[in-house]
């Protein structure tokens, strides 16, 4: 028989490793951000490479966003199928294959849009658009480097440059910049990530204006994360930010930016064996945990998490409660997007009971 929980079962019944999340907790997340920024007039756009769920997007544009960006095109296919096409695709689309899969999606879900930084990008997309017979333009947007150095045109002349040929393209339709700070999500202080917050605003609004004042029509103006939304709201010709990680949050973010929101989701493990007067194994290692931002932490304090390999991890305390072989703990995750990546499934629990089960649809996704 596979394993099948249902909701109405408790937490304490659910096999391991499982990633829960608290919908009390969730739900006073999105509270938060949208009692924050709603009122600024400033486009939430939430950023779902963080839930890679359909279900959770359309849920944040029940409380007042407007679309979801997604990162990859893959990504893309799995939400608009899911019946969420009001999206932005943030990463550049490159490669004959993934351009051919764009105009399959562009011919039944018109009201995607992309991102480009090249004019190869640009004319490549143009040209299969063109040999398909698409009649409509694909909403595009200018994709700048702000500071991160990791895609993006230069402003100035190069940005400038770029804009005039996706205007002079048949099949794309200027509409915008993207410009993301990304390398100042996770700054500690809040007045240095907001100074340099500002600096990078400063750089995307000015080539925004550049750009009109060449003739170009943007409306769109994006950027912003969960560790700089609340700036970016605040400069003029910002339309639109981009927040993700604040539904569930991760040790990394809360280490920058405190307690405003809460760790909602956690990954529920076992003790599997003692190793020691103040030392067990647990069953969740690499596969269920990433590392790239430090280790995990586990919920209750005083246990100190490490990692012994794929499927399994350790804790030691020297205070504390000592753990037995079959003891439950929580692990909150240091980086939530590619730890969710690990799970098939959410189990979203309110006051112990399983309330709701939701798909990673967007698991894999990578292309």
């Amino acid at each position: 028989m596979p394993y099948t929980p249902k909701v109405g079962d408790p937490i304490s019944s659910l096999d391991t490793p499982s990633m829960i999340v608290d919908l009390d907790l969730m739900e006073s997340n999105i509270a938060k951000l949208m009692s924050q920024l709603l009122p600024t007039g400033v486009d939430i756009r939430p950023h779902s490479k963080t839930t890679k769920s359909a279900i959770l997007a359309k849920r944040l544009i029940a409380a007042g966003a407007k679309g979801a960006c997604v990162a990859k095109l893959s990504e893309a296919e799995v939400m608009c199928e899911k019946g969420l096409t009001d999206l932005l695709i943030t990463c550049e689309i490159i490669g004959a294959a993934k351009v051919q899969r764009l105009v399959e999606l562009f011919a039944k879900f018109r009201e995607i849009r992309i991102v480009v930084d090249s004019e190869e990008g640009a004319r490549a997309i143009d040209e299969a658009l063109e040999k398909s017979g698409a009649e409509e333009r694909i909403m595009t947007l200018i994709d700048l480097d702000v500071g991160l150095h990791r895609t993006g045109v230069q402003p100035g002349e190069p940005a400038l440059k770029l804009a005039k040929t996706v205007a002079g393209l048949k099949h794309l339709r200027l509409i915008g910049v993207q410009g993301y700070e990304g390398h100042l999500q996770h700054i500690h202080g809040l007045e240095e990530r907001k100074r340099l917050c500002l600096e990078s605003m400063q750089i995307l609004t000015q080539t925004a204006d550049a750009l009109r004042k060449d003739g170009h029509q943007i409306d769109v103006v994006t950027t912003g994360g969960t560790g700089t939304a609340e700036f970016c709201v605040t400069v003029p010709g910002v339309t639109e930010v981009q927040p993700g990680s604040f539904l569930f949050m991760d040790t990394d973010y809360r280490n920058a930016v405190g307690s405003k929101y809460s760790n909602s989701l956690t990954i529920l493990s076992t003790v599997l064996s003692k190793q020691g007067p103040k030392c067990v194994t647990i069953d969740a290692g690499l596969k269920s945990l990433t590392t790239d931002s430090g280790l995990a932490e586990c919920k209750t304090a005083g246990y100190a998490y490490g990692v012994m390999g794929d499927e399994h991890g350790s804790l030691a305390w020297t205070d504390g409660p000592d753990l037995k072989v079959g003891d439950r703990v929580e692990m909150v995750p240091s980086h939530i997007d590619p730890t969710i990546n690990l799970h098939d499934v959410y189990y979203a629990y309110r006051k112990g009971i399983v309330e709701e089960i939701w798909l990673v649809d967007g698991r894999g996704k990578v292309q």
